[in-house]
């Protein structure tokens, strides 16, 4: 393959980044499917991550779910729902590989920082540098009512218990200076003195006191991964992230002006512009020609939002009870009740239901859509399909023109989902030189190309970095 003149490619040199996203209550999870296999059952979640290890993946991601999803008080039983704790699943994963990063999914909302520091360094340090943390808030009081908090945090408010509880964390995490325990015998003491530092902090979310009781792994702290896509969000990834899971992964021009975007608050905090890794969420879907894939595109949608979902779905944007109609006939004749979304399905809040039904109307009467037909047409439109090979140039484009770093990949099958993409795709991305032959690391961070831990860092480190 000829190569592109470098004069014309911002990073000529750069290389994609692969992630698995296991995820956790949905339904874009097909598992209705005979070759659908169970979403609880261990071997899968091994088949899964073994698939990805063996295709070089960075990093299996696993969702979480405090609660199961309910509508009107009722489980919604419609969505793949249920999952092991997070960091004990992935603990058990680290047994069974050996180079692929593992990051658990954990709320600062409803966690602790002194309990859950704890419990990810423990990760670290099995996993000999493999770990990371997805941190995500939540928002709706149906989840809170697990924690007897009553309501619900403000979404700024969220943001900034969540940035004291990383900063707790993180200082958790540095409690424990290199060298700190003794690697010989004849030593008079089993850790240097002054080596294991107390943490006391006192702040409006957190009052902490106490001693860190591991040290450091190898990666020295694990990987930070944040999914925040407002403007507080954002900023937060920028003071705090080393990777930022987005929904700017489909169109070039969109996912580029996302990735400016967030150099520039990079700069503004004092961060090189490359110190964070954008990684947008997609599903990839290929087939031996463009019109396989897009055939096989079609199959899946149709899995992925059945009756039920479709109806499930409008029901929440009419806030209306829709179980009773037919999802392949026309949409629905009354106007929407406008109501707060208390987060039930999982679900957006929708400001303007109003103008939303309106749009879905004009477009369904313009191309005769069902309504079922309208939800998949109108619904998230993430993911790529087409050939390897036409992915493979497609992805290279995104990636050396600086849209994005790479991808974190959420299989519609389970657990043979990423065998196309590791078996087909990877192999046509070796080929046009954007993507790793083998492992160069053993941590995490190594896979990712990261710089050290932010609290590593001096200001000017910080600044003269890159």
């Amino acid at each position: 393959m000829t190569r592109t003149d470098p004069l014309d490619v911002p990073r000529p040199d750069a290389q994609l980044h692969f992630g698995v996203f296991f995820q956790g209550v949905n339904h874009w999870t097909i598992w209705s499917d005979p070759a659908s296999g169970s979403q609880i059952d261990p071997a899968n979640f091994r088949r899964v991550a073994q698939t990805a290890e063996r295709g070089l993946f960075d990093a299996f991601f696993l969702g979480e779910g405090l609660r199961l999803r309910e509508v009107d008080g009722q489980i919604h039983d419609l969505d793949v729902a249920g999952r092991p704790d997070a960091i004990t699943q992935l603990a058990a994963l680290a047994a069974v590989t050996d180079r692929i990063g593992l990051v658990s999914t954990s709320n600062t909302t409803f966690n602790e920082p002194a309990d859950l520091a704890r419990r990810l360094s423990g990760l670290d340090l099995l996993s000999e540098g493999r770990a990371g943390w997805n941190v995500v808030t939540t928002d709706n009081a149906w989840t809170g009512a697990n924690f007897r908090r009553g309501g619900y945090l403000d979404h700024a408010d969220r943001y900034r218990r969540a940035e004291e509880f990383l900063t707790v964390a993180r200082a958790i995490w540095d409690g424990w200076e290199n060298g700190a325990v003794s690697g010989s015998p004849g030593a008079p003491a089993w850790a240097a003195p002054g080596a294991v530092r107390q943490v006391r902090h006192k702040g409006p979310q957190f009052d902490v006191d106490l001693a860190p009781t591991l040290p450091r792994s190898v990666q020295g702290h694990p990987v930070i991964f944040q999914a925040g896509d407002s403007g507080d969000g954002r900023d937060f990834a920028a003071r705090n992230a080393d990777v930022i899971f987005s929904a700017h992964g489909s169109d070039f021009d969109d996912a580029l002006a996302f990735a400016d975007d967030l150099r520039h608050r990079l700069r503004a905090v004092g961060r090189p512009d490359d110190d964070l890794r954008i990684l947008p969420g997609t599903e990839i879907i290929i087939g031996a020609t463009e019109e396989e894939a897009l055939e096989k595109k079609q199959w899946i949608r149709l899995q992925q939002v059945t009756p039920a979902t479709a109806l499930g779905i409008a029901g929440l944007l009419w806030g209306l009870d829709l179980t009773d109609r037919d999802a392949d006939g026309p949409l629905p004749k009354e106007d929407p009740v406008v109501a707060e979304n208390d987060g039930s399905f999982g679900a957006r809040r929708i400001t303007d239901p109003r103008k939303v039904v309106a749009e879905w109307r004009e477009k369904a009467e313009t191309h005769r859509w069902s309504l079922r037909e309208t939800v998949i047409a109108l619904g998230p439109q993430r993911g790529h399909v087409g050939t390897p090979a036409g992915l493979a140039d497609k992805f290279a484009h995104f990636v050396r023109h600086g849209a994005v770093d790479g991808f974190n990949v959420t299989p519609y099958l389970i657990p043979d989902g990423l065998d196309d993409i590791v078996d087909l795709l990877v192999p046509a991305l070796q080929e046009r030189g954007v993507y790793r032959t083998e492992y160069t690391g053993t941590t995490l961070r190594e896979h990712l190309g990261l710089r050290e831990p932010l609290t590593h860092r001096s200001t000017t480190d910080r600044r003269q970095a890159g």
